[in-house]
């Protein structure tokens, strides 16, 4: 565990993060999120409309903005007489925050959640009417005490309520916690490789983290802290027992032809670098001599005539 000095958020480096795909770590009527799958859950119990009409169920399907509100493709599977589930991987909804959802039942029944539901919100159908629809929340970030950044606010002891909230949630106001501590509070998340720009929210009152001296100013003429989240990427070069030094050359060192002297491990070169989401370019000089990655069949052009190997961090 490595602490930024004068820094409110601690780093984990010792935990490599692997899973690049969005995630959550909690449960509402409609779905709930358990590791890399989103379980959606129906419980005729929740919908007085189509438990008292005495209707026999015959079917259940899931019906949203995913699969462009197909009333009949994700079919549920019944459980019991009340619970219908359908589990999805969590990487069928990548690239997006929130899906909205309905269930379908017996080809007819729109499922109406009552409005209630913590993730219920009003939409509208394909005529105009007004309908209550699921929204399937999903964030690039999940709170986990395993997790590989801490975030930290000193003080604010006799604060009754302090949320976490940034780009990494969309700004939502309830969803990341902080629980109090000796000497404040604190909430450990799950982030990738990015950029992120946050706040605390204590009592209701939107602060900067006064531990924190990055950030950038925000369209309310207050400021946002920022945090640089980095993966750790290990550069390899094999079958190059010969050669007397090997140098790692990227942009991300300015393409420098010492800094970065890599080191021989079990018969290949190694270089480990942090390095910040995004396309990253990178060639070894062996000897002297520059040649692209072997391992890598990823380059592309730099507009110089030059080819380089492509490492890209997400």
């Amino acid at each position: 565990m490595t602490q930024l000095r004068n820094h409110s958020v601690t780093f984990f480096f010792s935990f490599l993060f692997l899973v690049s795909c969005y995630a959550q770590k909690s449960t509402a009527k409609g779905y709930k999120i358990k590791d890399e799958t989103v379980i959606f859950i129906f419980n005729v119990n929740d919908y007085p409309n189509i438990k008292n009409n005495g209707d026999t169920i015959d079917n259940v399907f899931v019906s949203g903005e995913f699969n462009n509100w197909a009333t009949d493709k994700w079919k549920m599977k019944k459980l019991n007489d009340s619970i219908y589930q359908l589990p999805k991987k969590l990487s069928v909804f990548a690239s997006e925050f929130g899906w909205e959802f309905k269930f379908i039942v017996n080809g007819k029944h729109w499922a109406e959640p009552s409005k209630g539901f913590e993730n219920s919100v009003d939409a509208r159908d394909w005529n105009g009417q007004r309908l209550m629809v699921y929204n399937l929340k999903l964030y690039s970030a999940f709170s986990s005490d395993y997790g590989n950044v801490k975030f930290k606010l000193k003080g604010y002891k006799n604060a009754e309520k302090v949320i976490l909230s940034g780009t990494f949630n969309r700004w939502d106001e309830s969803n990341f916690k902080m629980k109090p501590t000796e000497d404040g509070w604190e909430v450990t998340l799950q982030l990738q490789p990015d950029e992120y720009q946050y706040k605390f929210i204590v009592d209701g009152h939107w602060i900067e983290d006064p531990q924190n001296p990055s950030k950038v100013k925000n369209e309310f003429d207050g400021y946002n802290s920022v945090i640089n989240i980095q993966k750790q990427i290990a550069f390899r070069l094999c079958d190059y027992d010969d050669a007397k030094k090997v140098i790692l050359s990227g942009d991300f060192n300015d393409w420098s032809e010492h800094s970065y002297l890599m080191t021989k491990i079990d018969g290949c070169w190694v270089y480990n670098k942090k390095l910040s989401s995004g396309k990253h370019h990178y060639k070894f000089i062996v000897d002297g001599k520059w040649i692209t990655d072997p391992a890598n069949s990823v380059v592309e052009y730099d507009g110089e005539g030059n080819i380089n190997s492509v490492c890209m961090v997400r």
